[in-house]
């Protein structure tokens, strides 16, 4: 039985340790019947250590998205590996700990801005660092974290994530003419690398067991990992700008 990405090419952002949500896109993906490629940053060595337990070997290669020489090589050393993309996922994110934490009325310019260029504009500059390769159009997946309320500990990361939630919808716009479709999706708290980050994630993620009307579990980062590849594949052949909400339905309710 052939999977919905067969002979697809996808390039995948953040898998960092098996319990990454970008780690169960890659393995469902490659379940799918798509080439990967993966990319990491600062510490190629521990997602080479983790890309062992993916079904099929996959090479992985260094990408700073704040590095503009890292930038501008990726599209020489993605044709060389894959021949050219129909994909691109999205799971970067990042907040100096002066950003989180309680601390969102002292923090500094130079902290909110590194938010921003990690977690929001990264979306674009690594898009149109692929866009060469999209000869025929694909399909381009990000991460977000529901951007339309404060969450306790969150802070500056919140506005990083709106501004990345509205960055799609302009680049969907601007895209759409080329085939190019951007979508989001928000999933619910999961306890991976970046969870360990954020101060209070536990009375943040207690939030799902009051509120979500599906079970929740912050250790199950598949049900986003399928999301993602829902949306990679040719499926949604017309869906751009959306963001699909994989957080057990948290995002519908009020209390």
């Amino acid at each position: 039985m052939s999977g919905i990405l067969d002979g697809k090419r996808i390039l995948i952002t953040g898998v960092l340790m098996e319990s990454s949500i970008a780690f169960h896109a890659a393995k469902l993906a490659q379940e799918q019947g798509a080439e990967i490629l993966l990319t990491a940053f600062p510490r190629p060595t521990l997602t080479e250590r983790v890309a062992k337990k993916l079904p099929k070997p996959v090479k992985v290669i260094e990408l700073d998205v704040t590095n503009t020489e890292h930038l501008e090589r990726l599209e020489k050393v993605v044709r060389e590996e894959l021949g050219g993309l129909d994909g691109l996922v999205h799971s970067i994110g990042f907040a100096p700990q002066d950003a989180m934490g309680g601390n969102f009325l002292n923090t500094s310019f130079e902290s909110v801005a590194t938010a921003m260029h990690v977690s929001a504009f990264s979306l674009k500059s690594l898009t149109m660092a692929c866009l060469p390769l999209m000869e025929g159009g694909g399909s381009v997946v990000g991460l977000t974290f529901d951007a339309q309320f404060t969450w306790t500990g969150y802070d500056w990361m919140g506005p990083a994530k709106a501004a990345l939630e509205a960055t799609s919808r302009y680049m969907a716009r601007d895209l759409g003419p080329r085939n190019v479709r951007v979508n989001l999706v928000s999933a619910g708290p999961i306890g991976s690398m970046a969870a360990k980050s954020i101060p209070s994630f536990n009375e943040l993620s207690d939030t799902w067991n009051h509120l979500s009307p599906l079970e929740w579990s912050t250790a199950d980062p598949e049900p986003a990992g399928r999301g993602i590849v829902a949306l990679l594949s040719d499926w949604f052949p017309k869906t751009t700008g959306e963001i699909v909400h994989v957080d057990g339905g948290v995002h519908a309710v009020g209390g």
